[in-house]
């Protein structure tokens, strides 16, 4: 009798073909990061040219977060059930729709979508000043149905695609380029300052960025479907079947990173909302500088987060890290309060923390919650963080026209300054309570495992 032939090797995909695959999903996070980060640069204009006030640009950014208090839960158990490709590809389109109603308010097409968000502001308590705010603002939570959605697509790809040895490293660099959007959004004073004389040309120049939201996720779709044909691929993105109290099941070290998750976002991205306007009213920076400023954090990131990424795959001890990078929080913004120290000081202790605590957070995931579980985890986490974000970017809209911040009136910044710091500390407790449930007996490896390259 003939000896048995072993099986062969299932053919995996190159690492050529997996950086490709990264290259792309990156660049739809890349659109998607530069329309998220263009109204910052444009809030004093709109103040200016449409009589916002500092309560409507917080809404700008705030109802972005809206839908995905429930869409991006629903969207992460879309991903497990329909696969990273398809979802992708969705929520890239619906991204660039989002952006063309935010730079065409006026067009009687979008006429309804206003009136739906008049409605909306007249339920939950949210005032919409004027039919062209009401048609942004409509734009903008069309923006953010897709942009969340999104994020969790390319973030469970990514899990699926790099496993192991190169995740943290493939989570780094997939952040730097999402964050070169930011970059060159928070710069585009400066690139692109003769479009600032009009507050319609910025968010112009968004719509042709939001294009890349589409074109990466179609040619990710080409490389996956390539890959279907050629290759063994994991499973991810399909289950046997998704039920919500599987939410319940995720233990207490997921509940920590989400938790850390919130504080840190909610003290990073609405003092975004406000800073190019808060370098220029409270420090007398030109619109210039104070972009350059801002976009510090990403300058950072860019580079940071994938060394970082880098760094933690090696040494572990990843919790640790979280709870350096949130305290790095606390005093940043206290010292721009309170102090003429230089701001290139505060921003770039906040540009380490912002490179840090996400190449870290989350992977981290990853080790916590079951591989088909990963976009409903993904998922469920994204929404907690959008109602920090939700509530957030309302309350320092609210805090700075209630104490009358403004360049006659600086201090008026100080009291959203303190929430921002407090929250610093919070996302320190949370990164402590980590390290201690990940020190116990039901630790799930991520203060220990540690990666070994060749």
């Amino acid at each position: 009798m003939p000896d048995a032939v072993a099986p062969a090797e299932p053919r995996l995909p190159s690492r050529l073909y997996r950086w490709l695959v990264l290259l792309f999903i990156s660049l739809a996070m890349f659109g998607n990061y530069y329309v998220y980060d263009c109204i910052s640069p444009l809030a004093d204009v709109l103040k200016a040219q449409l009589g916002f006030s500092d309560s409507s640009i917080g809404l700008l950014q705030a109802i972005y977060s809206f839908p995905n208090i429930v869409m991006v839960l629903v969207g992460g158990i879309i991903i497990d059930r329909v696969g990273t490709k398809r979802s992708t590809l969705l929520f890239g389109v619906i991204c660039f729709l989002g952006a063309a109603i935010t730079a065409w308010p006026n067009l009687p097409l979008f006429a309804p979508l206003a009136a739906g968000v008049r409605g909306l502001g007249s339920v939950f308590g949210f005032e919409v000043e004027s039919q062209v705010l009401a048609s942004m603002v409509a734009g903008r939570l069309v923006f953010g149905l897709g942009a969340e959605s999104l994020i969790v697509a390319v973030t469970t790809a990514i899990a699926r695609w790099f496993k192991g040895k190169e995740l943290s490293f493939a989570f780094g660099m997939n952040l730097t380029i999402a964050r070169l959007g930011s970059f060159a959004a928070l710069n585009s004073p400066s690139w692109a300052s003769g479009s600032y004389e009009h507050w319609r040309g910025p968010l112009l120049i968004s719509v042709g960025f939001a294009t890349f939201c589409v074109v990466g996720a179609l040619l990710y779709w080409v490389l996956e479907s390539r890959a279907e044909q050629r290759y063994a691929l994991g499973s991810a993105g399909a289950t046997d079947k998704v039920r919500f109290r599987e939410i319940f099941d995720f233990g207490t070290s997921y509940w920590f990173i989400v938790a850390l998750c919130i504080t840190f976002y909610s003290g990073i991205f609405p003092f975004q909302t406000f800073a190019v306007k808060f370098f220029m009213e409270a420090h007398g920076a030109s619109r210039e500088t104070a972009g350059f400023l801002s976009s510090m954090l990403t300058l950072f990131a860019m580079i940071g987060t994938p060394a970082f990424g880098y760094l933690v795959d090696r040494v572990g001890r990843r919790s640790l890290f979280m709870m350096f990078g949130s305290m790095l929080l606390i005093p940043v913004y206290l010292m721009m309060a309170y102090t003429q120290i230089s701001l290139y000081v505060p921003m770039a202790m906040m540009g380490v923390a912002f490179s840090l605590i996400p190449a870290v957070m989350w992977p981290s995931v990853a080790y916590v919650v079951g591989e088909s579980k990963l976009g409903t985890a993904y998922g469920l986490m994204t929404m907690i963080q959008n109602i920090g974000l939700f509530a957030f970017n309302l309350l320092i809209g609210w805090a700075n026209d209630t104490w009358g911040a403004s360049a006659s009136n600086p201090a008026g910044y100080t009291p959203g300054m303190w929430m921002f710091s407090t929250l610093g500390f919070a996302g320190l407790l949370f990164a402590f309570l980590l390290r201690r449930s990940e020190s116990g007996p039901r630790a799930h490896g991520l203060e220990t495992i540690t990666v070994q390259r060749a």
